[in-house]
């Protein structure tokens, strides 16, 4: 292989790089942050400063001893050419969001190490041959997502103990959905629901998706996992609240930004410990020995604003179980 191409291979990520050596003095890392949201909704949910927060905690200091590259989409369509583009900024490791982001990388075939905040499935998504030794080029976090839908199912219940009707966002751009949404489905029938899919993959469709949620006569809505919702989060919380329907996600941004309530991990938390697998990575640890780590102490989290504005009082049940009320 001629040098010339073989180097644009590897400045595209298409090979292998070496493991990075933390002994080279002077050296300013590079390391790239592909987020499936906008750029404000990494910081207003306080993703990317927890990143930051977490490598200035191990002594990095951005600017001085690494650069982060950034890149994110407006639109769930406009991933896989971000995601192209980071692969050309000549990286030592990408940190990513997961869902449709991290699916970009995979399709582009990306060899260099990536960290990887939430993946609801790391074996079954391709990323690791084990979440104990991943064997490949990928490390990060798991965020439970399958196990923690019979506790969402539970909790809308104890919000609402005659719900038959549950609605369900989908980004149908997410390769992890049909799966997440069938283990959804099997939970809310056995609690006597039926769910009804809602398919969203851009602003524009938003009122067509709610107008579709009425139609059902959803009584509440699950948001399944996807940083297309996370960056509308206001407006899907207030247009809930205009149809006073009980509404969950599995990250606490949700309920701080007007939804009803959340459970699952907090993701803030996995994205410092993104920084803590950054720095092995940097000091020459292979990803592909790094285990896949099980996601934060899951939360309930509730906003009693929106709980009044919706009609629907925060029952006794709901509030021994809450980690935090939002006042």
């Amino acid at each position: 292989m001629r040098r010339r191409t073989l180097l644009k291979l590897i400045t595209l990520g298409a090979l292998p790089v070496p493991a990075a050596q933390a002994q080279e003095p002077g050296k300013v890392w590079r390391i790239g942050f592909l987020y499936g949201g906008s750029r404000q909704s990494a910081r207003d949910t306080g993703r990317q400063p927890a990143f930051l927060q977490g490598m200035l905690a191990l002594g990095y200091t951005e600017g001085k001893d690494f650069i982060l590259i950034e890149r994110d989409s407006v639109d769930s369509s406009q991933v896989l050419p971000f995601a192209r583009d980071l692969l050309s900024a000549q990286l030592d490791v990408i940190v990513v969001s997961g869902g449709i982001s991290l699916q970009a990388l995979q399709k582009l075939g990306v060899k260099l190490p990536v960290v990887v905040a939430a993946s609801s499935d790391p074996v079954r998504q391709g990323l690791a041959e084990s979440l104990a030794r991943p064997g490949k080029n990928f490390t990060g976090f798991s965020a439970g997502r399958n196990e923690v839908f019979p506790r969402h199912v539970q909790l809308i219940k104890a919000a609402l103990p005659n719900i038959s009707r549950l609605a369900v966002l989908i980004n149908p751009r997410n390769r992890d959905h049909p799966a997440l949404e069938r283990s959804l489905t099997d939970a809310a029938y056995d609690a006597g629901m039926r769910v009804y899919p809602v398919k969203v993959s851009a602003a524009a469709e938003l009122d067509a998706a709610f107008a579709e949620i009425a139609q059902h006569k959803a009584q509440a809505l699950l948001i399944l996992g996807d940083t297309f919702f996370v960056q509308h989060f206001r407006e899907i919380a207030q247009r809930c609240i205009q149809q006073r329907i009980v509404s969950t996600y599995s990250g606490r941004e949700y309920p701080e930004l007007g939804g009803f309530l959340s459970y699952g991990p907090n993701f803030r938390e996995h994205y410092r410990g993104a920084a803590k697998l950054v720095d092995k990575i940097l000091k020459g640890a292979n990803p592909g020995e790094l285990p896949f780590e099980q996601p934060s102490p899951f939360e309930l989290v509730i906003n009693r604003r929106t709980a009044e504005a919706i009609g629907v009082p925060i029952s006794d049940q709901l509030a021994l179980r809450a980690d935090k009320i939002i006042e």
